[in-house]
C-alpha cells in the first residue's frame, strides 16, 4: 500500500511527570497459539529455523507476552544460513479479540530517529551541511546554540532539556491527545528550562535534539521533512509502507494500541492519538516487511558514503550498562539499530553484523512490566536463545 506522507514524527519516553502505573488490564484477552499467518511466508522465503529452536521461541515469546500482559506480538528473525522465524501471537484488538497478524502497520516511535539522521547524513554526503556546524547557523533561539553542533544533537550530547519531560507538556498532551503540535511549540517546552550540561560533556536522551535536526533538514532543503524523507530515504530504500503522517492517519490494517500514560493512570486505547508531538524524533509508521529491509540498510550504510557511515557508527558510552550510542543509532550486545516507544506501541529493529542477522519486534502496548519495557523483555529473551553470545540488553532508556 503506497501512502501520501506529510509532516510530523515521534520518539522517546513520553512523560516523566506522569507516573506509569503497571496494569494487567491489557492481558484480559483470549489465549491464542503462535501463528505463522499467510502474510508471513513472503517475509520468510529461506525456510524456517530448526524445529527445536522454533519451539523454544514459540514458548518463550508466548511466556513473555502473557507475563508482561502484552496484547499482541509480531516477531521477525532472519539468520542467513540458519533460516528465519516470522510469527504473530495474541490479539490486535482486546475488545473483539481480532488476532495479531504479521501484515499490520505500527507506530514505530523513536525508530524514527534512524530515518531523520539518515536524511541528515545524506545532506552531509552532498556537502550541504557539516556535522560540526553549530545549530545556531540553521535555527534561531536555541539556548547556547552557537556552541551546540549537529553532531552533538544526533549523538544526544547537546545538553538541551527534553521537552517531553516538561510537566506542562505532559499535561497539555494528555489533556488532549488528538492535539496537533508544531515543532516550535514542542521546543518551547524544553527551551524554558536551563540546559542540563555543557555541550559534548555528557549523554542525555532528548527528543529536543531530533526535532531540531528535523528543522535543519527543512531549512536546508526547503521541503517538508516528510517529503524529503520520502524522496531521499524511503524511496531509495524501497520502503513502500513507511511514512511520517501529518496527523492521526493510520494505514490499514493496524492493531489497536494500549497505554496507561494518562492523567489518571488508567489503561486506554491510544490508537488514534496524534503523533505530531514527536515529529522528527518518533512519529513514523511502518510494517514488518519494511523494517526488515531497513535494519540492514541502517547498520551497513547502504544509503551513505563509507566515510559518513563510519561517523554514524562511532558509538560513545551512555552510562547505561551494555548500551553505547552513535548518530541516531545504538549498539547493544553487538546488535545495531534502535527501539521505539509511543503511547500504545513499541518496536525494536536491530541488525547483528557478526551473523548478518536481523530482528524486528512489534507490539501494541507500551505499558511497562516490572519497570521494564515489554519490547526489551522480548528482544532479550529471543536473542538469549538464538544468539547467546550477543544478547540484546541495555536499551531500555532510549525508547
Amino acid at each position: 500500500m503506497r501512502r501520501t506522507p506529510h509532516r510530523r514524527l515521534l520518539a522517546a519516553t513520553l512523560i516523566a511527570a506522569c507516573a506509569l502505573v503497571p496494569t494487567t488490564a491489557a492481558s484480559a484477552t483470549a489465549v491464542r497459539p503462535m501463528s505463522a499467518d499467510r502474510h508471513a511466508h513472503g517475509d520468510c522465503p529461506q525456510g524456517g529455523l530448526d524445529h527445536r529452536t522454533t519451539a523454544r521461541l514459540d514458548k518463550t515469546i508466548e511466556d513473555v507476552r502473557r507475563q508482561a500482559a502484552i496484547p499482541g506480538v509480531v516477531v521477525g528473525l532472519w539468520m542467513p544460513g540458519k533460516g528465519c522465524y516470522v510469527r504473530a501471537t495474541g490479539v490486535a484488538d482486546t475488545a473483539t479479540h481480532r488476532p495479531m497478524t504479521t501484515d499490520g502497520y505500527l507506530r514505530i516511535g523513536s525508530e524514527t530517529k534512524t530515518f531523520t539522521v539518515t536524511a541528515l547524513l545524506h545532506l552531509v554526503d552532498e556537502h550541504r551541511i557539516r556535522l560540526d556546524d553549530p545549530i545556531s547557523r540553521y535555527v534561531d533561539g536555541v539556548p547556547d546554540g552557537h556552541r551546540i553542533t549537529l553532531r552533538q544533537l544526533a549523538e544526544m550530547r547537546s545538553g538541551l532539556f527534553p521537552y517531553s519531560a516538561d510537566p506542562d507538556f505532559a499535561k497539555d498532551l494528555l489533556s488532549d491527545p488528538e492535539r496537533f503540535f508544531t515543532p516550535r511549540e514542542l521546543l518551547a517546552y524544553g527551551f524554558k528550562h536551563k540546559n542540563t550540561f555543557a555541550p559534548g560533556t555528557e549523554f542525555q536522551y532528548s527528543n529536543s535534539n531530533l526535532v531540531l535536526l528535523g528543522l535543519v533538514i527543512e531549512k536546508v532543503t526547503g521541503r517538508h521533512l516528510a517529503d524529503y524523507l520520502d524522496m531521499h530515504v524511503l524511496r531509495p530504500a524501497h520502503l513502500h509502507d513507511t511514512l511520517l503522517p501529518h496527523g492521526t492517519e493510520f494505514p490499514e490494517p493496524h492493531p489497536h494500541g494500549y497505554t496507561n500514560q494518562t492523567l489518571s493512570g488508567a489503561t486506554v486505547d491510544s490508537t488514534d492519538w496524534n503523533p505530531s508531538w514527536a515529529w522528527a524524533a518518533g512519529g513514523m509508521i511502518s510494517n514488518l516487511h519494511d523494517l526488515h529491509r531497513w535494519a540492514k540498510i541502517v547498520a551497513t550504510g547502504e544509503l551513505l558514503s563509507p566515510q559518513t557511515q563510519a561517523q554514524r557508527l562511532k558509538t560513545i558510552p551512555t552510562g547505561i550498562p551494555g548500551l553505547s550510542y552513535g548518530l541516531g543509532i545504538f549498539e547493544t550486545g553487538g546488535w545495531i539499530g534502535h527501539n521505539g516507544s509511543i503511547p500504545g506501541y513499541e518496536t525494536v529493529t536491530v541488525y547483528l553484523p557478526a551473523e548478518k542477522a536481523t530482528l524486528v519486534v512489534m507490539i501494541n502496548t507500551d505499558i511497562t512490566s516490572g519497570g521494564q519495557e515489554p519490547s526489551t523483555l522480548l528482544a532479550r529473551a529471543i536473542t538469549g536463545i538464538v544468539t547467546p553470545d550477543h544478547v540484546y540488553d541495555g536499551a531500555t532508556a532510549t525508547r
